[in-house]
């Protein structure tokens, strides 16, 4: 589908990679990983054709469509959300206005004799019949589905879609590009503004997808789900795998283990050539010998080890001290904003060492109860605190509160306490702070950057009880390993929102859930919850699917019913789908009697004369493949005759 020619891209420090070629098919679903700034999100714009390689090109298809789903996507649309998917499609947007315009012809015409009229209507049965070969009569279906897939409620489908936020815009744009079924889908960290329900809805739609998908995600699950393939881009090259993520990380691993053996083998060998060299340059004797060795290495290509891997590293949040048995207590918890409820008479008891899960959709009201909890928040109830309860808060907007003019390494040496203190660097690197970068001011940094920061810090900060809202925002899928881990291993409670399944998995006890306006508590895992809130929404969409396998044929009845109210229009029809249906049959006879002789042939063939034998099965291929498509003709001609009927 794509070919990928010597592709490169030149930077003033150098090329961000070069002479990469790479195949991508029908079908092939590619998780795309690499370090940041490796230039994932670059191959994917040269894929898309937003951006230019430096060298080599770009090959696909004239007709190849691609949906692009970015970071950094502007809107700028007074439309409501269904408005904006529903014109997004511009074969169908011309046909609907070609329907039109021949309907309001007709409406003026009275000659209903004429060979003029006559002609409107079929050009209005073509349009109609192109309409329900793009699927026109289910399009307004399809969107409602997708949209509601990704979270959007009833009401909000008709809303602007300028009142809603970047996150929730995002997921418009994703709904787009899905509802048009492009022919290569790429995706740029999709799941980063989906709640842990849309994302299980997106992975099964992705899986069912027949195109190409190309993703870029830091969830570990949604890539082993969704990819059969991975492309990681390492030291300026594009390294090719045949698994999904989780088992191309263990063949990476192997390969790196074999490198940096070989590269030490290398070393020595280097090394060991360097010390002939000057032993022998200044000997006139072996001088030659010398600059041949020179030349031999010079000629040695250096292998190069790209190891990624975060060092191995017990870290452990640490237990300021002991609580009581409990160490939080809400009693007739709600809030509200206007007429609009969120949540109200939550009373519940936090017990010591509890680890809690967070869960729901957008827009529920999660994170408002973690705010009224901290008393950040007006609202009903009270909270109580137990004994010796100390809770450390990390909010969504953690990284605001940074400050902006001490460095990275002062941010969080200000903090730190005990034995922890010496493991600073080890700490910031395992957030992707390495080297110089420590150094660097708060105030340059990134939003992405702060957020991990703000974690770094809380990973530092002495608590018994911790309430994280999305902590693996922007958090490569090691650092979240890290992350994960201390969890595991702290001995306070915690109580966690996340929206990536794997980091959940094995992590919590508890899954508090907020639904018709409540808090439910559940004492199973994620997976289970996952399965029990999905099996609703699948049993619906497989009714809702049946529900359309039965109606479409209804709506197109209804749809002729209007195009073709005059008599002599339906006879003209049904004349005209006999003709074609005795065509087909004299035609079907033929290819079979042909088709019989040549079965005769072929049981005789040569095929030791290679271009004979070559043009006579070619020719017996194409016969099948006529009599195939005849089939199919005459099936759909007979039944659209019978309906008529």
């Amino acid at each position: 589908m794509i070919n990928l020619e010597q592709l490169g891209v030149h930077l003033p420090q150098g090329y961000l990679f070069e002479n990469v070629g790479l195949q991508i098919n029908k079908g092939d679903k590619i998780g795309l990983v690499g370090k940041n700034g490796a230039g994932k999100s670059t191959l994917m714009r040269l894929i898309a054709g937003w951006d230019t390689p430096t060298d080599g090109k770009v090959h696909k298809p004239k007709d190849c469509t691609i949906g692009f789903l970015t970071q950094d996507i502007k809107f700028d649309t007074t439309q409501s959300v269904f408005e904006y998917l529903d014109t997004s499609n511009v074969v169908l947007t011309n046909i609907r206005k070609d329907i039109e315009h021949v309907n309001e012809e007709l409406v003026k015409r009275v000659d209903y004799e004429s060979g003029d009229y006559l002609k409107l209507l079929d050009q209005l049965s073509d349009l109609n019949h192109n309409f329900n070969l793009h699927e026109g009569f289910l399009w307004e279906e399809k969107i409602v589905s997708t949209l509601k897939g990704l979270g959007f409620q009833d009401d909000e489908i008709h809303r602007s879609l300028m009142t809603f936020s970047g996150g929730w815009k995002m997921r418009a744009e994703l709904a787009k590009i899905l509802v048009n079924q492009p022919d290569i889908i790429l995706l740029d960290e999709p799941t980063n503004h989906l709640d842990i329900i849309s994302i299980g809805w997106l992975e099964q739609y992705l899986q069912k997808f027949e195109g190409a998908v190309i993703v870029i995600s830091h969830d570990r699950l949604f890539l082993d789900n969704v990819t059969k393939r991975t492309l990681e881009i390492s030291l300026g090259k594009v390294l090719d795998f045949p698994y999904a993520y989780s088992k191309y990380k263990l063949a990476r691993e192997e390969d790196l283990e074999r490198l940096e053996g070989a590269k030490k083998q290398q070393d020595k060998d280097i090394k060991h050539t360097e010390e002939l060299i000057n032993k022998f340059r200044a000997k006139k004797n072996k001088a030659a010998f010398a600059q041949s060795l020179i030349k031999k290495l010079d000629k040695t290509e250096r292998i190069e080890v790209d190891n990624d891997q975060v060092a191995k590293m017990k870290i452990a949040f640490p237990l300021s001290v002991q609580p009581g048995k409990w160490v939080l207590e809400m009693h007739d918890m709600g809030k509200s904003f206007g007429d609009k409820v969120l949540f109200k008479d939550i009373n519940i008891t936090v017990g010591r060492g509890e680890k809690i899960a967070l869960l729901g959709p957008n827009g529920v009201g999660k994170s408002t109860l973690l705010k009224r909890m901290m008393n950040e928040l007006d609202g009903d109830g009270i909270v109580n605190l137990g004994h010796n309860a100390q809770i450390t808060y990390f909010a969504q907007d953690q990284a605001e509160s940074l400050d902006v003019n001490k460095t990275i390494y002062q941010t969080v040496d200000d903090i730190a306490e005990g034995t922890i203190r010496k493991d600073l660097r080890s700490v910031l690197g395992a957030f992707l702070f390495t080297g110089e970068d420590v150094d660097k001011k708060v105030g340059v940094l990134s939003g992405g950057e702060r957020t991990r920061l703000a974690l770094c810090q809380l990973l530092l900060s002495p608590s018994n009880v911790l309430i994280l809202d999305e902590p693996t925002n922007h958090l490569d899928i090691q650092s979240k390993e890290v992350l994960k881990e201390a969890l595991k291993n702290y001995e306070g409670t915690f109580i966690v929102v996340s929206h990536d399944r794997e980091f959940l998995d094995g992590l919590t006890n508890r899954i508090w859930d907020i639904e018709n306006k409540t808090l439910k508590i559940h004492h199973f895992g994620v997976k289970e919850f996952l399965k029990r809130k999905m099996e609703p929404e699948l049993a619906s969409n497989e009714s809702s699917k049946k529900e359309v396998d039965t109606t479409e044929v209804a709506q197109v009845k209804t749809s002729e019913k209007l195009s073709f109210e005059e008599t002599k229009e339906l006879k003209r029809r049904k004349n005209q789908l006999n003709n074609q249906v005795n065509k087909l049959e004299e035609l079907i006879s033929k290819l079979e009697s042909k088709i019989k002789d040549m079965d005769l042939v072929i049981a005789e063939l040569d095929y030791s004369n290679e271009e004979e034998s070559t043009r006579i099965l070619l020719e017996y291929q194409l016969a099948k493949e006529e009599l195939d498509t005849a089939m199919m003709n005459w099936e759909k001609a007979t039944e659209e005759l019978m309906e008529l009927d």
